[in-house]
């Protein structure tokens, strides 16, 4: 990519991360054109749809997500707590954007959607959290790691729409945790 460029990239991808965090993962992309100072075309030409605009802004968080996962896998606490640190750590890195839990649990699963290596990298840590639990025999075997990627997605859609606060998302959250620990 030519220096220009790569500039006007960056720019784009600053300010919609600005604007997300402002109005929501909806919000106008002439407006963001508008606020980066650069035509709506040089917007489309460096991202022709919304959501390769949400892709480039999402890919920060794929190493906070590989490393609030790893900390699941290797901690010694009470599985409750590990899975409620985990869970609480999931809704909020989709949450960082008004609309944004809505986004990614509607693209789960969904090998068509230009975020879907994201919510792979989702589901795949997801899927080794779960793993180290199976393997202590602590959740449920039948737990498939996508199902509960789409209900934890749930969670953070109803506390992202209705504007609820971390208490009671983690309560949420706890309701869901329960519902995969063996009895």
């Amino acid at each position: 990519m030519r220096a220009d460029a790569q500039k006007n990239h960056d720019k784009i991808v600053a300010t919609a991360i600005e604007v997300f965090t402002e109005k929501g993962m909806d919000a106008p992309l002439d407006e963001i054109a508008t606020r980066a100072d650069v035509g709506p075309g040089t917007l489309y030409r460096h991202f022709p749809t919304r959501e390769d605009l949400i892709d480039a802004v999402i890919k920060s968080w794929v190493l906070q997500i590989e490393t609030a996962a790893d900390d699941a896998v290797a901690s010694d606490a009470p599985v409750r707590e590990v899975l409620l640190r985990w869970f609480s750590a999931y809704v909020a890195r989709i949450s960082r954007n008004k609309g944004g839990p809505a986004k990614f649990t509607s693209a789960m699963g969904n090998s068509h959607s230009p975020i879907f290596s994201k919510c792979e990298v989702l589901r795949l840590a997801n899927e080794r959290v779960l793993d180290r639990f199976r393997h202590d025999g602590v959740i449920r075997a039948d737990v498939d790691s996508l199902e509960v990627c789409r209900i934890i997605g749930g969670v953070a859609v109803v506390a992202d729409q209705a504007g609820l606060d971390e208490a009671a998302t983690v309560s949420m959250l706890g309701v869901v945790i329960d519902g995969l620990l063996r009895t």
